[in-house]
């Protein structure tokens, strides 16, 4: 299998895109970035999450998604959650010279998520919500799972967030990206060297 390029110093950055029938979606990450969203995506509740992820991941992150939501949420939350892990993916080259693992936990009144990170490159996601409503906004609660999912895969990074404690649906799944957050601003960080006795993440 082919390796990454090795990211050139600076600001650790990726520019993706995707078009199919289902949606057509432009974005640009920067790791190492302010807080910054600008988010898009047609579903306000995505919004919503995916602002607060850039904000407490400190990830400048820009998403415009055009997509098929007369038909449903699938297809949009699917397919950013593909482009996102894409350019988290390429953003950070062949993964050296960074911490590799990240935890945190985020509580939001009486919700209360942990989120798990492991940027080795072997795709893997547990996801486990005490989600109770069908979905909230115009975000289905189980697409809300479903991106969790799909971001790990395509971002090609293992990921475990289990929901400790949850009343309010919205809470849970904003705790849940919050945490996610913090998570990946942890593995992320700069660090010297390899985190891998293998020789290769």
């Amino acid at each position: 299998m082919t390796q990454p390029s090795k990211q050139p110093p600076g600001p650790r950055r990726a520019e993706r895109a995707r078009r199919t029938r289902e949606t057509d979606i432009t974005c640009s990450l920067v790791l190492d970035g302010t807080g910054e969203g600008d988010i898009a995506t047609g579903i306000g509740f995505l919004d919503h999450m995916l602002t607060a992820l850039a904000r407490h991941a400190r990830f400048d992150l820009a998403m415009k998604c055009t997509g098929d939501v007369h038909i449903d949420d699938h297809h949009t939350a699917e397919d950013c959650a593909i482009v996102l892990g894409e350019a988290l993916a390429e953003s950070l080259g062949d993964r050296s010279g960074v911490r590799r693992f990240g935890s945190a936990y985020a509580p939001l009144d009486e919700a209360l998520s942990r989120a798990v990170v492991d940027l080795v490159s072997r795709p893997h996601a547990e996801v486990h919500l005490p989600l109770r409503r069908e979905r909230v906004g115009e975000l289905a609660c189980e697409n809300a799972v479903h991106f969790f999912v799909t971001l790990a895969v395509s971002g090609r990074f293992t990921l475990h967030i289990d929901g400790l404690r949850a009343g309010n649906d919205h809470h849970a799944i904003e705790s849940a990206f919050k945490a996610l957050a913090v998570a990946l601003a942890e593995a992320v960080t700069p660090r010297e060297g390899l985190s891998s006795t293998k020789g290769v993440l």
